[in-house]
């Protein structure tokens, strides 16, 4: 490679186009045998990237964007990225559908079209709707979150809400973006999402975790309950009466290494979590917990159902009144780490 193709590489988040590596000296030939040799992938018709690149882009979020470069590449047209799109650039935690577009809105398209993989939408948005990071143009947190809600439903615009509120959008802006689209299409939906999201939610399981406790019929639990005794403070994901219910992942018990988030070796990050177990159960707590797999399926209702069952259990042996933990509660929201 010469480097006038590295330089569009390193701007472009890894990748280049068939146009700009031959305007820059590489003859198509040589660009069609990179890509037989395995050096150089096809991402996209015409867009490509080295290997070693695509090989380490694992994660779904992560392969998503890739896709949206790649597509918005090749758009020659004025456009933002929009809906989920946006939401990768902007790093919002999301829940996204399968299959997974690349949305883009555009002032001049003639009507909502989707074609190739990419999703053109027809939607009026103002300057002030616009951030640019990294030189892409997308639409802000707030109006993504709201668009996602309104394409994709439950409970795709709840986690979008949520993530907006967790990094640190206000929930006046989030109900001014709906405000803005009194008559759109499935604005109902969106409100509807709206009223489900709260600003204690910390991940994306830990959203569907409050839509699986929800359904239980109990009304909403209570997101980040913190209990000390003065030498310790420990945070618990939700609590429903004396019940809590924590969002759990191999994530916790693996290094960045292995894909997760654990700083120390897994066996340690087990034993403390097992201490902080005790710590809360001897409150006379029940606790449950609940695994990414669980909100899909058959395993989703299998996991209702001891749910139900674990939380009635608590119920039976302490009660629901917490009036006794007062001395004990964490008043305010959880410090950010």
């Amino acid at each position: 490679m010469n480097a006038t193709v590295i330089g569009h590489m390193r701007a472009q988040r890894g990748l280049v186009t068939r146009a700009q590596a031959t305007a820059a000296g590489i003859t198509t030939r040589e660009i069609d045998a990179a890509v037989r040799s395995g050096r150089w992938v096809a991402v996209r018709r015409g867009v490509y990237a080295e290997q070693a690149l695509v090989a380490t882009t694992v994660e779904r979020g992560a392969k998503q964007r890739l896709f949206d470069d790649a597509a918005c590449l090749r758009i020659e047209r004025e456009h933002v990225r929009s809906h989920e799109s946006a939401g990768l650039v902007l790093g919002l935690g999301l829940l996204l559908p399968s299959p997974c577009l690349t949305h883009v809105t555009r002032p001049t398209v003639h009507g909502s079209r989707h074609e190739h993989g990419v999703k053109h939408h027809l939607a009026p948005y103002a300057a002030e709707d616009v951030v640019e990071i990294d030189g892409v143009r997308c639409l802000r947190a707030a109006r993504t979150a709201a668009d996602i809600a309104r394409e994709h439903g439950h409970p795709y615009g709840v986690v979008a809400f949520d993530s907006a509120l967790r990094s640190g959008v206000p929930l006046a802006e989030l109900e001014a973006a709906l405000e803005s689209m009194p008559c759109w299409p499935r604005i109902r939906t969106a409100r509807a999402e709206l009223e489900l999201a709260d600003e204690g939610s910390e991940s994306v399981g830990e959203t569907l975790t409050r839509m699986l406790v929800i359904e239980l019929g109990h009304g909403p639990p209570e997101t980040q309950f913190g209990l000390t005794d003065g030498r310790r403070e420990v945070w618990c994901d939700l609590r429903l009466h004396r019940h809590i219910i924590e969002s759990d992942g191999r994530i916790k018990y693996r290094s960045a290494a292995q894909g997760g988030v654990a700083t120390r070796p897994g066996q340690d990050v087990l034993w403390e979590e097992k201490g902080r177990q005790d710590f809360v159960t001897g409150f006379k707590l029940g606790m449950s917990r609940v695994v990414w797999s669980d909100h899909w399926g058959a395993a989703r209702v299998a996991a209702l159902a001891r749910l139900d069952r674990e939380h009635r259990d608590t119920c039976r042996r302490f009660g629901t009144d917490i009036g006794d933990l007062a001395p004990y509660r964490i008043q305010g929201r959880r410090r950010a780490a």
